[in-house]
């Protein structure tokens, strides 16, 4: 167990492994989760249409300022560790970034051919925004020049080749014990996953641990290399702070 409270931000693009990352933290018994906490708020604020988007804003709190509050607040269900997976693209620009500074603030990464060309799939017009990129870079610098530390980041092709090696290093950057708890975890749904869970998870539902990692060649639309080559940009700059387990 832990023995000071530790609030993890996990901050991720869309197309990555983070709900197997959360699965991964959520099966620690010192740690409570939460799915993507700023989704309600980014729905209200875009009005962009997404499954169940309706439902995702009835069933969560919608007010930013209130989202945070919790976030950093007491820890539910007496745990020492909170885990929060949040999507990057989910802080919009008008969120105060004041309360980053009372949170752990860690960075989920992924090769930008290989998510690009999945997110097509589900955005076919995608702008850098949408990736969380440069969102997560902001974060970074921001966390950077607050604590004069770079926060830990994992390469998705790191945790998928190593799990066991990766996730140690973090729990090590992290000040907390490592458990092999975390390298695998019983299929279905949880409690604590969102209520579009029905519409994403169906997958990640069926798993029990990380599946090995498998490149994919998809080709990038022409129209799409220009946002291609920035996320590269933006990539490399987090690629280069990375939690390495080679």
């Amino acid at each position: 167990m832990s023995s000071h409270p530790l609030r993890i931000a996990m901050w991720s693009g869309p197309r990555n492994i983070s709900t197997a990352l959360m699965r991964s933290w959520g099966n620690r018994p010192d740690t409570y989760v939460c799915d993507e906490p700023f989704y309600a708020h980014y729905l209200v604020q875009t009005k962009l249409v997404h499954p169940g988007g309706d439902e995702v804003i009835r069933h969560q709190e919608n007010d930013w300022r209130k989202v945070a509050a919790w976030l950093t607040g007491p820890i539910p269900e007496g745990k020492s560790i909170f885990y929060q997976k949040h999507m990057a693209h989910h802080l919009l620009p008008n969120m105060e970034r004041g309360w980053l500074d009372e949170v752990t603030n860690c960075f989920l990464i992924r090769e930008p051919r290989e998510m690009l060309t999945s997110l097509l799939h589900f955005l076919p017009q995608p702008t850098l925004a949408d990736t969380g990129l440069p969102q997560q870079f902001e974060i970074f610098q921001q966390v950077t020049e607050r604590t004069g530390r770079k926060p830990p980041i994992l390469d998705a092709r790191d945790v998928l080749d190593d799990p066991r090696r990766t996730l140690g290093l973090l729990c090590d950057t992290l000040n907390v014990p490592f458990t092999e708890a975390m390298l695998s975890w019983p299929p279905g749904p949880r409690k604590t996953d969102g209520v579009w869970a029905k519409y994403w998870y169906a997958a990640v539902e069926k798993t029990t641990t990380f599946q090995p990692y498998k490149p994919k060649n998809a080709h990038v639309p022409e129209p799409l290399k220009e946002l291609l080559k920035e996320c590269e940009d933006l990539y490399h700059e987090l690629y280069q702070h990375r939690v390495y387990a080679g």
